[in-house]
This record gives structure tokens, sequence and C-alpha cells, in this order.
């Protein structure tokens, strides 16, 4: 039954169309399902994994951590998400850490399944690749946006980016300690760029929510380009 939820899921990812049904089949019962709890570690930064992962409920988020014991949050994933392209594809040691948010259930796709749907059907690397490249391109505009915008400028577009209307749900992992790991600043900083941003009437924010009050002022802010 659980082989069927995923095979169901699937056939909607756009890298695996033109897959046939019994290779799409096989695909799906060659997964493994596992729940992992809060805070538990998916894989760690260094690790050579040799699964593909789908996110079927839950969060995660993918970080790096440096010598000092500081996080950088790279992204956060949410439900319908595939991701460990880069490992399960170039064997290559994984770039990041990956950490359960909340409860999270996650199929592993072997890499030997996946490897045996490339060599039947080589469109579908390409396609894989064409999603390994979106998420490059997000991560060279995170560089970018870490070493030329302030912190109320990164908040300000992580606002903006998180919804196309004006409220967006807090869980309960979204604190600001997470939120400024994944700004690369410290707690204390971001608590004064909320605060700021408050007093101006651009945001307000409570537990459940934060709504963004003048799209057209915090999209001024998130333009900034010096410190």
């Amino acid at each position: 039954m659980q082989n069927d939820i995923l095979l169901r899921r699937l056939q909607d990812f756009e890298f695996l169309r033109g897959l046939d049904h019994e290779t799409m089949t096989a695909l799906a019962n060659s997964a493994m399902w596992k729940v992992f709890p809060p805070h538990a570690v998916v894989f760690w930064e260094g690790d050579t994994e040799s699964n593909l992962y789908y996110l079927q409920y839950g969060s995660l988020k993918a970080l790096r951590t440096a010598p000092d014991g500081r996080e950088q949050v790279l992204r956060f994933l949410d439900a319908g998400e595939i991701f460990n392209e880069i490992g399960v594809l170039a064997k290559r040691p994984n770039p990041v850490t990956a950490v359960a948010l909340e409860e999270s259930g996650i199929w592993l796709i072997p890499r030997h399944a996946l490897e045996e749907v490339v060599m039947k059907y080589p469109q579908t690397a390409l396609q894989i690749i064409g999603n390994m490249a979106d998420k490059i391109i997000s991560l060279v505009t995170l560089a970018a946006d870490l070493s030329l915008k302030t912190v109320e400028a990164r908040f300000a577009k992580l606002l903006l980016d998180s919804t196309e209307g004006d409220v967006i749900e807090r869980r309960r992992w979204t604190n600001q300690t997470e939120l400024a790991a994944h700004l690369g600043t410290v707690p204390d900083v971001l608590s004064r760029v909320i605060r700021e941003l408050t007093k101006a009437g651009l945001i307000e924010m409570d537990k459940q929510h934060i709504r963004i009050l003048n799209r057209a002022g915090l999209a001024e802010r998130a333009m900034l380009q010096e410190d």
C-alpha cells in the first residue's frame, strides 16, 4: 500500500516523465520507507550517499557547519521535494547535512534502481540534471546575497519569496534561531531587523503568522546593496 502511494507521487515528477508503467513500478518497489523524528539527522555532510530521497511529509533543513560550530542553512525542504541528486548520481561526498525539523516521512530510492532507469531512458538523466541546475542557481543566488546584502535585505527578500500573498504561516520550527542560521546571522541581529521592519509598518509577526503589510516597501528594503 505504501509503495502504491509512492508510485502515484513518482508519476507527478517532471524529471521522470516518459517512463513506462513497468519501469515506474519497479522504481517504486525498490524504495525503502523511513520516518525521522524531529532533529534526527537524515544524512551527514561528507557521507557518500547511495539514495535519492523523496520527502512525503514533514520538513527538513540542509546545512553546512563551520569549524567553530556555526551553521549556515542553505535551504529548507518541504513535503513533495526530491533531494540528494548530487550524492546519488555523482557518487561524491554529500556537501550538506540534512536534519528533520519535525517528524518527516521519507522514501529512499536506491542508486542501483535509479541507474537502471537512466541506462534505459537517457533523457531522464538530462531531466535530473536540469533539476539539479535549478538548485545550483539558487545556491549561487544565496552566496551573492550573503556577500552583497544586509541582513535586513536578506530577510525582506526571504519573506517576499516565501509567499505570493501577504501571510506566511509559521511552523513550530520557524523560529528566529533557524531563520538566523538561514540568513547567515545570529538571532540578536535578526531580532533588531524584525523590530525595525515592524516599526516601519512593513510587517507584523505573532506566534502563528508573519504578515506583510507593505510589499512595495519591503521590496525596496530587499534591494539594499550596502551594509
